[in-house]
């Protein structure tokens, strides 16, 4: 889908200020409201906008520790160790990946012990052959998708 530059700083008003109303929205950007809706609608339809849920930290939920788990699974039972994946609640993410592995999953726990209790969960489901973890020490650039907007805004400009 294309976006335009009012799509970015729409977008970025979203990333910077998810409290605000679509009215405020309006006014800094100085629109119509229906011109704001209207955009808005269309990029959650497109699926550019895929929520409006507040962002949670796990560290602060008492899981500091993060690692990443990546699953070797025996053919023909990826879809199988998904889904068991899913029921597992210190499961962040999983992804189907190419290289070594068949599966990358973000972990996170308590400490070393439940990490390797969770590790072991991992193991017993049916299908996995073997994993393989690395802890995350320090997170260096976080999750962010707004450098990647606005890059998307500027070539749209041009």
């Amino acid at each position: 889908m294309a976006v335009d530059e009012l799509d970015t700083r729409i977008l970025r008003l979203l990333l910077e200020q998810p409290r605000t109303s679509v009215r405020e929205y309006a006014r800094l950007l100085g629109v119509a409201r229906g011109t704001l809706q209207a955009r808005l609608d269309r990029l959650e339809r497109d699926g550019v906008v895929t929520g409006t849920a507040p962002s949670l930290s796990p560290a602060a939920l008492g899981h500091p520790v993060l690692a990443f788990v990546h699953i070797e699974v025996t053919q023909g039972h990826l879809d199988d160790v998904g889904d068991a994946l899913a029921a597992v609640p210190e499961i962040m993410e999983a992804f189907s990946i190419t290289g070594g592995g068949d599966l990358l999953t973000r972990v996170v726990a308590r400490d070393n012990a439940h990490l390797e209790d969770v590790i072991q969960t991992l193991i017993s489901l049916p299908g996995v052959v073997r994993t393989r973890t690395e802890v995350a020490l320090r997170e260096r650039v976080p999750h962010r998708v707004l450098p990647l907007v606005e890059s998307i805004g500027r070539a749209a400009a041009k």
